[in-house]
């Protein structure tokens, strides 16, 4: 998650910059992402689908440990972000993270996520795969300029202790 958010920054810097290489890293990037079957849809275009197959305290029990993850991040209280991301993580180690998590907010006089369009793409018992469009914002400390991005995002959830928690994250900003 610490290259999320240095990817984020850098996202933000480079397409100010109109840099079109990184618009083709990030083609590239979804196309891996899509070609390895990492998440169960592409990201790319304007219709996401819902998994039809959700139980419904399944989804409302997703959606509120979504909300939490989102609610925790935005607290800078790394102890409360912790508790919302899977200790046995597939796509970062715990510890490095929460300790990333501090050090953000050490740097940063505030970074605020918010997501529009939360629709759960993908269900098992095991596995949830969650879509999002994203808006992170954030200010550099001693800075007075906010620096923003906006792209999809997909959580993926797996069932920890009996509750959903955070396994990994696919992030791909909107270049525009």
């Amino acid at each position: 998650m610490k290259k999320w958010l240095l990817a984020v920054v850098t996202a933000v810097v480079l397409a100010a910059c109109g840099d079109t290489d990184t618009a083709e890293q990030s083609s590239k990037t979804t196309e891996q992402i899509i070609e390895e079957g990492t998440i169960g849809f592409e990201v790319l275009g304007d219709s996401i689908e819902e998994a039809t197959n959700v139980p419904e305290a399944e989804k409302a029990a997703v959606i509120a440990a979504f909300n939490e993850y989102i609610d925790a991040f935005n607290s800078g209280d790394a102890e409360r972000y912790g508790k919302t991301t899977a200790v046995n993580a597939v796509g970062f180690d715990y510890e490095q993270d929460v300790a990333a998590y501090k050090e953000y907010f050490e740097q940063y006089d505030y970074i605020i996520k918010t997501a529009e369009d939360v629709t759960i793409t993908k269900y098992s018992e095991d596995e949830v795969q969650l879509y999002a469009n994203v808006t992170t914002k954030l200010l550099e400390a001693g800075s007075d300029e906010e620096l923003s991005d906006h792209g999809r995002q997909v959580t993926v959830f797996v069932k920890e202790d009996g509750a959903w928690k955070v396994t990994s994250i696919h992030y791909i900003g909107n270049m525009n």
